[in-house]
C-alpha cells in the first residue's frame, strides 16, 4: 500500500537533510533499512503506538535547539573502574576516551571500520532491528540503521575485568546525533554496559544485542539531565538458552524521551528483566514502549516501570508480552505504576498480554495514584519534615524498579542521584 502523501512529504524532507555512509560491509543492511523506512514512513500521532506521544520534533528535518545544562555534580559512574568511551554530540572523542583494548573483548568503532569489506558485525547489524519491525513498525529504528554515523561494535568472548562505559556529552545546542551499537556476547561470557549523558539536542540511538547460550549482559543507563533534550532510543535483543539480559534506565529531565525495548527469548530457560525509573517536573514527556516475545520453553521476563510526575509532566507506558505457541512454562510479569504529585500530571498506560500457550504464568498491572496521606502523616507526626517525608515515600515507590540493578554499587549511585533530584525539586 502506498504511503499517504503527507507521510511521503515528511519522509522525503527528513531524508533530504541526511547523508548515508557509503560502501563497506554495512552497505546492504543500510539499503535494506532505507527500503523498510520508505515502506513505513515516519511515525505520526495516527499510528497506534504513537497516539500518546507526539513524534513531530523527532522526525522534522532539523533538530530543535536545546539549551546546555551545567551542574557541579561529579560525573556519574566516575569512581568506578571502567573502560570509558566518549561521544560528544555523536562524535567520538579520543582524548576523553580510554584505549579500547580490554581483556576478553574486541571493540571497534563503526565509523573506523565502516569502509572494510567484511566485519564480524555484518551478520548482526540491522538484523535484530529488522526482526523487531513485526508486528509493530519502528521507523525511527530503521532510520537509525540506514544513517547511523558511528557507534561501537562489541564482541565479548570472555568475561572482562571491568564494565564498558559509554558516555554521551552534549555541547552544541543544535546537534542531531545518530549512533548504532552492536553487541555480541558469546557462550558463558558476562559483561556490564553502562551508559550516561544527554548526547545531543536530538538523539537517535539503537543497540542490537545478541546473547549466545548461557551469556549474561547487565545494562544500566542514566539519561542526561539537559532539560530541553529530545531522544528516541531502541534496544533490540535476542536471547539464547539459559542466557540473562537485565536492563535498567534512569531518566531525570528531558522535554521528550521515547525508549523502546524489543526482546526475543529464543532459547529455553532464558531470563529477561527490563526496568525503568523516571522523575519528571513540568514540561516533561517520557514514553517507555516494550515488546517481549517468548518463543522458547521455561523462560522468564519482568517489566517493572515506575514514574514520578509533577507540575504537568506526562508519563507513558506501552508494554506487551507475546507468548507463542509452544512456549510452555513461561513466567511473564509486567507492572507499570505512576506517582502523581499534583493534579496536573498524567500517566497513560497500555499493558497487553497475547498468549498462545496453555501452561504459563503471566500477569500485568498498572496503577496511578498520589502520595499515601496516612504514611505521610505517620512520618510527619514523628518529626520528619513534610518535604523529607515525601522524598522517603517517593524513593520507596521507586524501589521495586531500582532493585532490578544487580550490582549494589551501581544501585547505590542511582539512588543517590534520585535523592539529589528530589531535594532540588522539593516544594
Amino acid at each position: 500500500m502506498a504511503l499517504a502523501q503527507p507521510k511521503t512529504d515528511a519522509l522525503e524532507a527528513r531524508l533530504a537533510a541526511m547523508q548515508m555512509p557509503e560502501g563497506g560491509w554495512s552497505a546492504l543492511a543500510r539499503q535494506q533499512a532505507l527500503a523498510r523506512l520508505r515502506k513505513m514512513g515516519l511515525p505520526t500521532r495516527r499510528d497506534e503506538y504513537w497516539k500518546f506521544t507526539r513524534p513531530d520534533t523527532l522526525v522534522q528535518p532539523d533538530a530543535p535547539r536545546a539549551a546546555l545544562f551545567h551542574n557541579d555534580e561529579a560525573p556519574l559512574f566516575g569512581d568506578m573502574d571502567r573502560l570509558k568511551i566518549v561521544f560528544v554530540d555523536g562524535v567520538f572523542d579520543p582524548q576523553a576516551s580510554d584505549d579500547l583494548a580490554l581483556d576478553g573483548v574486541t571493540i571497534d568503532r563503526l565509523a573506523a571500520v565502516q569502509a572494510r569489506d567484511a566485519h564480524w558485525a555484518q551478520g548482526l547489524y540491522g538484523t535484530l532491528e529488522s526482526r523487531g519491525q513485526s508486528p509493530v513498525e519502528r521507523p525511527l529504528a530503521a532510520l537509525n540503521t540506514a544513517f547511523a554515523t558511528d557507534g561501537v561494535l562489541i564482541h565479548v568472548t570472555a568475561t572482562p575485568s571491568r564494565p564498558i562505559s559509554l558516555v554521551y556529552h552534549h555541547s552544541d545546542t543544535g546537534s542531531d546525533a545518530i549512533l548504532h551499537h552492536v553487541i555480541r556476547v558469546e557462550n558463558g561470557a558476562e559483561v556490564t554496559i553502562l551508559e550516561n549523558g544527554p548526547a545531543a539536542a536530538r538523539f537517535n540511538k539503537c543497540i542490537e544485542i545478541d546473547l549466545a547460550d548461557e551469556a549474561r549482559l547487565h545494562h544500566v543507563r542514566a539519561q542526561g539531565r539537559d532539560h530541553k533534550r529530545r531522544a528516541a532510543t531502541h534496544i533490540f535483543a535476542r536471547l539464547g538458552r539459559e542466557s540473562v539480559f537485565k536492563s535498567f534506565t534512569l531518566t531525570m529531565n528531558g522535554v521528550l524521551t521515547r525508549n523502546e525495548v524489543v526482546l526475543e527469548l529464543t532459547g529455553d530457560d532464558a531470563i529477561a528483566h527490563v526496568a525503568g525509573a523516571c522523575v519528571g517536573d513540568g514540561d516533561f514527556h517520557h514514553d517507555d514502549t516494550v515488546f517481549i516475545t517468548h518463543d522458547a520453553v521455561g523462560c522468564e521476563s519482568r517489566q517493572v516501570f515506575k514514574k514520578v510526575l509533577r507540575n504537568g509532566a506526562t508519563g507513558v507506558f506501552q508494554g506487551k508480552i507475546l507468548v507463542k505457541a509452544g512456549a510452555q512454562k513461561t513466567d511473564g510479569y509486567q507492572i507499570s505504576q505512576s506517582l502523581l504529585l499534583d493534579e496536573d500530571s498524567q500517566f497513560l498506560a497500555k499493558p497487553e498480554l497475547e498468549i498462545y500457550a496453555d501452561d504459563v504464568a503471566c500477569s500485568h498491572g498498572s496503577t496511578s495514584g498520589a502520595i499515601d496521606e496516612t504514611a505521610l502523616f505517620y512520618l510527619c507526626s514523628r518529626g520528619v519534615p513534610r518535604g523529607e517525608a515525601t522524598d522517603l515515600l517517593t524513593l520507596a515507590f521507586l524501589a521495586e524498579a531500582v532493585d532490578e540493578i544487580a550490582d549494589e554499587a551501581l544501585k547505590a549511585e542511582i539512588v543517590s542521584r534520585l535523592e539529589g533530584w528530589l531535594v532540588r525539586h522539593r516544594t
